[in-house]
């Protein structure tokens, strides 16, 4: 698995609820940009609409060696899921103060590119400020350790 984009804003400003997996109906000259890292997650959500979840948002930019036959960086991207988990998306999606958002972007070991889907709620700004909290006093406990450690030379 060789993950191209994360999204750590979805990280910071959403409580994962679920994660699924999904495909996605690109075109080549996407494909090929996206393998260049030409690809930004930062405004991209997912929606139902028809039977069918839709990626929004998602920017993928342009594929230079492509010349005229370029995509359109910002187009709705249809992503493949199974029928169950269209439904079930549905159902949650409806609930008050859900979003499903990509978390990130990979391709699998048969080459073929994947998104993670989160199912998330947002973070209020009080949930944010104690999960930085949390993180800076974990991270403050590592250095103390690390220090603490004899070095093997």
């Amino acid at each position: 698995m060789r993950v191209i984009m994360t999204n750590a804003k979805a990280r910071q400003d959403y409580d994962i609820l679920e994660k699924f997996e999904a495909g996605i109906s690109l075109l080549g000259t996407e494909v090929k940009a996206t393998r260049l890292g030409r690809i930004s997650l930062k405004e991209g959500y997912a929606r139902v609409k028809n039977g069918e979840v839709f990626l929004i948002g998602m920017h993928i930019g342009e594929y230079p060696p492509a010349g005229k036959k370029q995509h359109k960086p910002n187009r709705n991207r249809r992503l493949l899921l199974h029928k169950k988990e269209i439904l079930y998306l549905e159902q949650k999606l409806e609930e008050k103060g859900l979003t499903l958002v990509p978390l990130s972007v990979y391709f699998n070991d048969k080459g073929r590119m994947k998104v993670e889907l989160g199912l998330c709620r947002g973070k209020k700004s009080y949930d944010k400020r104690e999960a930085i909290r949390k993180r800076e006093a974990r991270r403050q406990i590592e250095r103390a350790l690390k220090r603490g450690r004899p070095s093997k030379k």
